[in-house]
Formats: C-alpha cells, structure tokens, sequence
C-alpha cells in the first residue's frame, strides 16, 4: 500500500488529533485505496490497512543456489533494531522489519502494562535516522523506575515483565461474544489470499484484526508479539474497542499470546497454529474463545465451544490449495 510506505518514512502523518485522552495519528490514506477497490479481489477493500510486500524497506534481494547448484535471487525479510523509550527511560530494543514503528512502540508499551488507561499520552516521536520511538506521556509512569534496558529478539517471549502482563489478567472477564463458525472460514479464506511479506519472501508472522467476516488491520513482524504489538498500537491510537473483535494470527496460542488479546479487550484469538495447556488454561479463565489448527474445512476450539455459533456446514467451507496453503499447515 502507497499508505503503508508513505507512514513509515513519515511524510503521510499530516498532524494530531485527540481520542480516548491520547494524540491521534491523523493518516491520510492515497490512491492505494482505489488500487485495492479495483482489484480482482473485492474483499481486499475491505481493509484498513493490509500489507505492501513489494515496499524496499521491508525485503531484501539475496543471490544463492538451489539444491542443484543452480544460481538463484530471492528476496528475503529485512530486520533492525528499533529501540523503545517511555519519557526519558529506554525501555526496550526490539528486532522488527520496521514498518509501524509508532503503532508498534505504543502496542509493546500498552501490552506490557507500562501503560495504563489513565495515562496521558503528549506525543509519540519517531526518529528514522537512529531508529528510535519516544512516547511522551503527560507525567512519569511508574515503569521508568522499575525497568533496566533489555534487548528483545525477534521470536521470544519478553520474560522479563511477565508478571506485570499477568497482574493486568487480575478480574479481568471478556464479553461473552457469539462467533460464527462462517466468519472463521470466510476470513481464513481471505487473510490466506491477501498479498502479503510471507506469501513473498516468508520468515514473517501476520495478525489480522476483523470483525465479524470483515479483515480490517493486517500486520506483520518477524517476531508474532510485534505483529501484536502493531495492531494493539493501532488500536488505542485510533480508541478502537475490541470487544466486537476478532484476533486471527499464524502464531502458537501461547500463554503471552492469550493474555496480549485479552488486555487488548478481544474476545476471540483464532490461529493456524497450535496451543499451550497454559495458553488454554488462562483463556478460560478469562472468556476468552480460543480457536486453534484453522485451516480448510478444520479447526479445533479448546475454549468457549458454548460461544460458537455453527451456521454453516464445513464441507461447504472449500478445501485450502497448495498455493495459499500458510506456516503450520503441515501440524
């Protein structure tokens, strides 16, 4: 998307307005939204923002061989370091293919419990030159003192503030959400068609936000918590609820997974991917509908089956070709 390219180099960013006590991004969308509209493929209008894979930033053209000796160019995901500060306090140095770095450093910082609803958010400032975000918020939080700088890789989970996430978790009780299963197979359907990094180059993790059948923020990251992190960025930038929401990503529905959706107030997380007993433990603590292994005509729920809603038979659902077929197919 023009969109896409013109934010992260930050020449689409026209000024602020105010939503929910926080600066709001005010982004001003180019011709990529006809682009999208004339495509052969209607619902990709559908979104508020999808992916740009043929973006230069984001990948990188590499020469090799193939198994037979024979040259081949491919490209390949670029990834670097974006470091994250609260106020004055560097909180974080995050790998990540570098798009988003707004949406990202306020999703990580929200997520992580470092900021909170009663927080006054002044500004967020992005530095391409060092790679460096600053969120401002109206006075010190309590994080500045209790966190020495750490350094995130690209795939684990953030231990180090584990017990703060988990605090968030405490009388915490999502909406009780119907969901429809000819929702799931409708956006499994689209998100797996949508141009994206890892239908181009792959090594990369997606998480869609949706509503109902609609897609409607499509990000990805090298690592999945990034790709989280942007949508739960994007969320409180624009004061979106997401309590009608729900979350699909190609990640493992881990215990960091569950407890990100749910503080991001999602009351369905949906993936290609497989569970963790902790990760199912603490979805039905907190009503959390958790849908695993979708793919096809499949899918296996482990939490909130009395919220599922069957209206449609899955042998009407379409089989998932070779060509679209995404990470975590094979399990």
């Amino acid at each position: 998307m023009e969109a896409h390219r013109a934010f992260r180099a930050g020449n689409v960013v026209s000024g602020w307005t105010w939503s929910c006590g926080i600066p709001k991004l005010r982004i001003t969308l180019t011709a990529s939204l006809q682009e999208l509209q004339l495509s052969t493929e209607p619902y990709l209008s559908e979104y508020l923002i999808a992916p740009d894979p043929s973006a230069a930033r984001l990948t990188r053209a590499v020469a090799g061989h193939d198994e037979t000796g024979a040259p081949v160019t491919i490209n390949v995901v670029e990834e670097r370091p974006l470091t994250i500060f609260l106020n004055r306090r560097e909180i974080v140095t995050a790998m990540t293919i570098g798009d988003y770095p707004e949406y990202l450093a306020l999703g990580f910082l929200r997520n992580q419990g470092m900021l909170s609803t009663d927080d006054q958010i002044t500004g967020v400032d992005y530095d391409d030159d060092i790679d460096t975000v600053v969120v401002r918020t109206a006075t010190e939080t309590d994080y500045e003192d209790k966190l020495a700088r750490k350094t995130r890789t690209s795939g684990c989970a953030v231990g180090t503030v584990f017990g703060d996430m988990m605090e968030g978790l405490d009388g915490l009780t999502l909406p009780a959400t119907p969901v429809k299963t000819s929702w799931l197979y409708a956006l499994s359907h689209k998100i797996n068609r949508t141009p994206s990094l890892y239908l181009e180059a792959g090594a990369i993790h997606g998480t869609v936000l949706c509503e109902g059948d609609r897609p409607l923020v499509y990000m990805e990251d090298v690592g999945r918590h990034n790709a989280v992190d942007k949508v739960a960025g994007w969320m409180l930038n624009q004061g979106v609820s997401g309590a009608d929401k729900i979350l699909y990503t190609t990640g493992r529905l881990t215990s960091e997974m569950v407890i990100k959706t749910a503080q991001m107030g999602i009351p369905v997380l949906v993936s290609r991917s497989g569970f963790t007993a902790w990760g199912v433990e603490i979805a039905n603590e907190v009503g959390l509908t958790l849908i695993g292994r979708m793919r096809g005509q499949r899918f296996t729920c482990l939490a909130g089956e009395d919220r599922l809603i069957r209206d449609v038979d899955p042998a009407h659902a379409g089989h998932e070709d070779r060509k679209h077929r995404r990470k975590g197919a094979s399990t």
